[in-house]
């Protein structure tokens, strides 16, 4: 009875096929644990871009630069239950925009290695000039003569003060004044630094101007604080990935590498040119942060986490096609072959994670591509008892990488490409089996028979 039982399901296309199916859900297993893997590869790479940012500089977020009055203020109350007057001191440091706020840069990147991981670097040399007007008191709430101007100073804040590597005086009018450690209470304690201000600004405002030389590890952002900010940024990287909530108004990407300008008026922040309290609009103010990454051309940890994803597509189609290899050739293939051969499908993964750590995303996907498609080429032959099926077997799974990798690589066109590509692939299979006789294979027993 059993033997019988068995003969039935070892010779029933229909169990056969739910076998495969089962075979291609329990391989999802070692494609889970690889996915795992891919997370902890990325964890280390995060760890190596701490690593080098610790001893190089962060990545850099320049808020500033603003001026900083503060302000002693006399309160006169009466009580409530009668009495004399009572006069209270109030402080506190109101906060100036500037009217014009220009920043050009020239960015030098270079690329550092941390063990087997490349971690993008930079030397910003950054020009900073403008003007300010006179402060507008009647905005802020204050009297003009509660202003202290002798404790007046211009502040910046800089996510990383370590990767400061020069920064001249500040030049105010005619004036100048040197660059002191901290931003004071400006930006809510956020690392800076601040330079007195000699005077307060003329009545038809006072320019200012500066330079300084920092670097940093993978990004820059800038903030749009003057009432008209425009920022010059160039560099020779080559593939930059502009974020924040401005793009540049004018870009050029070539082989050379990029120049970007921003063009931001103040009608577009969340914050206004002045204000009572420096602490006010700190959230608004990281809000509107703009600037760019120095992306990599190739996140292989990002495509390898992507490639996982069709994992169980290609299982399925790969095993389904031996599957029909074993209909239209009347065979029988064992299920630990189809174990072998999904597993050579499951270590593709493994050898695209493992190679593109040294080679790079594109030479790794070719290499392991190769690899696999010559391994189930040659184990296809010995299973399916022909070399001609082995060489269509190989040549499916050649192609199904290829179209793998056009869809990794077109991330924004993936959704139609793979409905494109899926339609191929169900034609092809409806025209392949268009002359099997599903009624006649199967028999009444559950048997396989010849088709006519």
């Amino acid at each position: 009875m059993l033997n019988e039982m068995g003969a039935v399901a070892r010779r029933s296309p229909l169990i056969r096929l739910f076998t495969v199916g089962f075979l291609a859900l329990l391989l999802q297993v070692p494609v889970i644990l690889i996915a795992m893997l891919v997370s902890e590869r990325r964890e280390r790479r995060t760890e190596a871009v701490k690593e080098v940012s610790s001893k190089w500089g962060g990545t850099q977020s320049l808020t500033g630069p603003v001026l900083v009055v503060p302000y002693r203020r006399r309160i006169t109350e009466a009580p409530a239950s009668g009495g004399p007057e009572m006069t209270r001191i109030s402080t506190g440091e109101a906060v100036f925009l500037p009217e014009r706020l220009e920043l050009q840069g020239k960015m030098t990147p270079e690329i550092r290695r941390r063990g087997i991981f490349s971690i993008p670097v930079y030397t910003l040399a950054l020009e900073a000039r403008g003007r300010f007007a006179p402060p507008d008191w009647s905005v802020v709430g204050i009297d003009p003569a509660d202003a202290e101007w002798k404790d007046a100073y211009l502040a910046m804040s800089v996510a990383d003060t370590r990767a400061i590597q020069r920064l001249t005086d500040l030049q105010w009018g005619e004036a100048r004044s040197g660059f002191l450690p901290s931003a004071g209470r400006f930006h809510d304690g956020v690392p800076g630094v601040h330079a007195a201000v000699p005077t307060a600004p003329s009545a038809n405002g006072t320019s200012f101007a500066f330079s300084a030389v920092l670097n940093g590890t993978q990004g820059v952002y800038f903030t749009p604080f003057g009432k008209q900010t425009e920022v010059h940024l160039e560099s020779s990287w080559l593939s930059p990935s502009f974020q924040g909530n401005w793009i540049p108004a004018r870009r050029t990407v070539n082989q050379h590498g990029f120049v970007a300008e921003w063009s931001i008026p103040d009608l577009g922040r969340d914050f206004p040119q002045a204000w009572p309290d420096v602490d006010a609009y700190s959230r608004q103010v990281d809000a509107s942060r703009f600037g760019l990454d120095l992306m990599q051309s190739v996140d292989s940890y990002r495509m390898a986490e992507r490639s996982v994803k069709y994992a169980i597509l290609f299982l399925l189609l790969t095993l389904g096609s031996v599957w029909l290899a074993e209909i239209l050739g009347r065979l029988l293939v064992h299920p630990i072959q189809y174990c072998l051969l999904g597993a050579a499908l499951v270590l593709f993964y493994l050898l695209e994670l493992a190679l593109s750590e040294h080679l790079g995303f594109t030479a790794a996907y070719l290499i392991a591509t190769s690899a696999i498609v010559a391994m189930v080429g040659c184990y296809g032959a010995v299973v399916l008892h022909s070399f001609k099926r082995a060489a269509w077997l190989g040549a499916g799974v050649a192609a199904l990488y290829g179209y793998l990798y056009v869809v990794l690589t077109n991330e924004d066109d993936a959704l139609l490409v793979g409905a494109i590509g899926l339609f191929v692939l169900l034609a092809a299979v409806m025209y392949v089996t268009r002359r099997v006789d599903w009624f006649r294979i199967e028999g009444p027993g559950g048997e396989m028979r010849p088709a006519a």
